[in-house]
């Protein structure tokens, strides 16, 4: 008898300790609804091909940090320790990576290169070396269209402020209007907190999910602030770039935005330094890493990392409505600028700039300038924008990157 009533306590200390324990605990019922999500996503990017190199790890690091008792992400290290407890500075702050190193899950250690802002600099490195800035270096108006398109960051920062919430909700949020997802998630990582109503995995997830939805949300928007004329107009072909101009390029670009703000120095560093390995022709090698190796392996990290994130507690509730509704906001305004500003370009060049050109101009590389194309050949089968649009599309993944940059500088932490 005693050892069958050992082996009955064993088996109920395993039924106790399992995760099918913590579905039916208080809380279990909203992991089972953040798995359910989870299912969702995968079945968005394998099926419906929604940004799947970015959705897929996440969805899966939300289906891994919601597993009962599974300890590979523990929000709790996360939470920032005044400094007063070791004696520090006076209201200084950290959080404590030893003990992350020690006592941390598999997800944790992974989310140290989101925290520490390592991963999102990695990814610009990579589209660095796969990015073209030709078109925007022949006609460098684009650089306005692009800049223009991250008027909804600004427009959404205010609007968020009106709605109560704190400047670091405000700037996280609005950057979402850059449609730049690692852009995103450097900024929200850099000013979001414990404190905050919102985490890094929701502004990942409404980032990544406009991000895909720009072929359904940018042509009504093209159409309705632009005539049938407007559309038609077929723009002459860009001049020949020189490789003395690709290689002074990001060299330039680096030290006049690094100079102007140095907040934007690591994304848009990174950035340049991968399209000078590109541009060089000496560094094919290190190159094709940068494009291919490394630019996978951060992914991973990346989106699995985020996606441990989406805990329970910060997307099932009002703040994350206010998210998507405000994301979408600041996509539509970015657009809406872009093509705005497209349409007064039109008017100082006497009709020979397509204002379609201008809704690439948020930093979507290169589905916003497909849009633009596929938009511009409704109204003439023959007209050519991609090149042209290409411009504007590089321009804005540089101004999201600055509007970051100016987003960090104004927001205190």
């Amino acid at each position: 008898m005693g050892i069958i009533s050992n082996f009955l306590e064993t088996m109920a200390d395993l039924a106790r300790e399992s995760g099918f324990a913590g579905f039916i605990a208080d809380d279990g019922w909203k992991n089972i609804i953040m798995i359910l999500i989870s299912f969702l996503f995968m079945y968005l990017a394998i099926a419906k091909g929604f940004e799947p190199l970015l959705l897929l790890p996440i969805s899966f690091g939300m289906l891994l940090t919601n597993l009962p008792f599974a300890e590979m992400y523990h929000p709790e290290f996360w939470d920032y320790i005044e400094a007063e407890e070791r004696g520090g500075v006076i209201n200084d702050h950290y959080i404590d990576y030893g003990r992350v190193l020690q006592h941390g899950g598999l997800l944790d250690i992974l989310y140290m290169g989101v925290k520490l802002q390592i991963y999102p600099p990695l990814i610009f490195l990579g589209i660095g070396a796969m990015t073209d800035f030709g078109p925007l270096i022949a006609n460098p108006k684009s650089f306005l269209l692009g800049a223009a398109a991250q008027g909804g960051i600004f427009f959404t920062f205010i609007g968020a402020a009106v709605l109560g919430m704190t400047a670091a909700e405000c700037g996280s949020i609005a950057i979402i209007g850059g449609a730049d997802g690692p852009t995103a998630i450097y900024v929200s990582s850099k000013l979001l907190s414990k404190t905050d109503s919102i985490g890094v995995g929701t502004i990942a997830l409404a980032a990544y999910t406009y991000m895909a939805l720009v072929p359904i949300i940018q042509p009504p928007i093209m159409k309705a602030l632009t005539t049938k004329k407007e559309r038609s107009v077929v723009m002459g072909q860009l001049r020949q770039v020189s490789k003395v101009e690709k290689l002074i390029f990001p060299i330039l670009v680096t030290v006049l935005i690094s100079l102007m703000v140095p907040s934007a120095a690591p994304l848009v560093g990174m950035l340049m330094f991968g399209n000078l390995l590109k541009e060089s022709g000496c560094c094919d090698r290190i190159a094709k890493t940068a494009q291919n190796e490394l630019m996978n392996i951060i992914t991973i990290f990346l989106g699995v990392s985020v996606g441990a994130t989406t805990r329970a507690d910060k997307i099932l509730t009002l703040s994350f409505g206010k998210v998507i509704l405000l994301g979408v906001i600041a996509f539509s305004l970015g657009t809406a600028c872009g093509v705005l500003f497209g349409k007064i370009m039109y008017i100082a060049t006497k009709g020979k700039v397509n204002p379609l050109i201008g809704s690439a101009g948020v930093s979507a590389v290169p589905m916003a300038a497909r849009v633009s194309q596929k938009v511009g050949q409704e109204e003439v089968p023959t007209n050519y924008l991609l090149m042209h649009a290409m411009g504007p599309n590089v321009a804005g993944v540089i101004g999201s990157a600055v509007a970051a940059g100016v987003l960090l500088s104004i927001i205190k932490v």
